[in-house]
Formats: structure tokens, sequence, C-alpha cells
């Protein structure tokens, strides 16, 4: 079955940096978008980038613009969240997602989450 599988988490000081690692198993992520969503106490949950198909598309929300990296590994089978700069803003459960796409509607149409990882941005 379809299963997603977050690590690379961690607490790290303002400035710092983490690469979280989503390897995929039950299909195989060069046919599909991937995406990164993250869920602060008492916050909703928002999707932070997304790595389209083709990775002819990335997508990043403007808090992480810059500082933040979606990147995939089709032999491998894993999608990374190469995170710098971390600030405590960022704190955060992240979970790896299949969405239906990238942009707009379809980013938050997901068929499979993850787990979850936490990342903690604490001095």
């Amino acid at each position: 079955q379809v299963q997603l599988v977050e690590s690379g988490g961690g607490l790290v000081q303002p400035g710092d940096s983490l690469r979280l690692s989503c390897a995929a198993s039950g299909f195989t992520i060069d046919g599909y978008a991937i995406a990164w969503f993250r869920q602060a106490p008492g916050k909703e949950r928002e999707a932070v980038s997304c790595i389209s198909r083709l990775e002819s598309e990335t997508f990043h929300i403007s808090s992480v613009k810059g500082r933040f990296t979606i990147s995939r590994d089709n032999a491998k089978n894993t999608v990374y969240l190469q995170m710098n700069s971390l600030k405590p803003e960022d704190t955060a459960v992240y979970y790896c997602a299949l969405p239906l796409g990238c942009s707009g509607s379809y980013l938050y149409t997901v068929n499979y989450w993850g787990q979850g990882t936490q990342v903690t941005v604490s001095s």
C-alpha cells in the first residue's frame, strides 16, 4: 500500500539547517507531485512546498522562499526539504503529502499523508 515516511526532524537553534526526507513506498514518485505541509500548535495545516511530477514546477510559500528547497530523487523514491536559516516560527509538525498537483485547489486535495516529523526551532 502507499506509504510516506518522514524523517530528519529535531530540535535546532535559530539560523540552523535541517533536511527532511520523505521515503515513499507502494508507488513510484516520478509519476506524482509531492508536497510538504506543516502544522503549528493552534494553527491550520498549511502547504509549505511542492514539486511537480516533471520537476518543471516548484512552489514555496512566501515565508520560506529563499530558505527552503524541495527536491526529489526518483532513483531513491524520496523527496527532500532542505531548510536553511530556520526561525522559531518554522516550528511545526511537517508532513509529506501526495496532492493532486502543486497549484490552486489541487495542492490541498491530498490523497495520502505521512505521519509527520516534529521540527522545533528554539534558542
